[in-house]
């Protein structure tokens, strides 16, 4: 894989953001990684954050963001533009074995733990995005 997009410490970062970390969204919105803590914010269902993601060109997070929800469009989208990490990234979200299969040979487990935590988020929470603001 050509890239990763950032360095492991931040997508740990990320992982602890998703699970609702406000002292680490802080920390990533504060130290240069902004989008990171958005997308985390709109995985967790903020409709400010993903628009964020989008009026500031990270399309490609916003994009993920939209994959991860089973949103086909978003999918086809990360392919076309050449985005293979978060497309296995988005489908490992959604529990698809061969993509889950796909970090773990690639000794990238720590990416099946953050995305079984955003499938756990996703499958147990009824979101209302007007509760959480970015």
């Amino acid at each position: 894989m050509k890239t990763l997009y950032y360095p492991a410490k931040i997508w740990i970062a990320f992982g602890e953001a998703v699970g609702g970390n406000e002292g680490i969204s802080q920390w990533l919105m504060k130290n240069g990684f902004a989008e990171v803590a958005a997308l985390a914010y709109a995985i967790r269902g903020s409709e400010d954050a993903t628009e964020w993601l989008f009026q500031n060109k990270f399309y490609h997070l916003s994009a993920l963001d939209a994959a991860i929800d089973e949103n086909m469009d978003a999918h086809a989208w990360l392919v076309k533009f050449k985005h293979p990490f978060l497309v296995f990234f988005a489908e490992a979200c959604c529990g698809k074995e061969s993509a889950i299969t796909w970090f773990r040979t690639n000794q990238l487990e720590f990416f099946v733990l953050i995305a079984m935590k955003i499938k756990h988020l996703r499958d147990n929470t009824t979101f209302d995005h007007h509760k959480k603001n970015f």
